[in-house]
């Protein structure tokens, strides 16, 4: 079995989500894709790190305040 790699997994989302349009007019592309993988990224994160708040800020870039906005945000707290 291959790895796969996020760009790879992006890649076929993306071409995937663009061909089921089927001529439709696409627009906003780019906030619909950031603001639908925020909160799963996030989650898979938090349960990776069983749920520690710190270490998950550590691992995503954030800090602590930031990642509870967020968790708040996304209904995950």
């Amino acid at each position: 079995m291959t790895k796969k790699t996020i760009v790879e997994s992006v890649q076929r989302s993306v071409a995937d989500y663009l061909n089921t349009m089927d001529g439709h007019e696409v627009n906003g592309l780019y906030d619909m894709v950031m603001s639908e993988v925020e909160a799963p990224l996030i989650e898979c994160v938090l349960n990776f790190t069983n749920n520690n708040q710190s270490q998950t800020a550590e691992i995503l870039g954030l800090n602590r305040g930031t990642l509870r906005r967020k968790l708040r945000k996304h209904r995950l707290l």
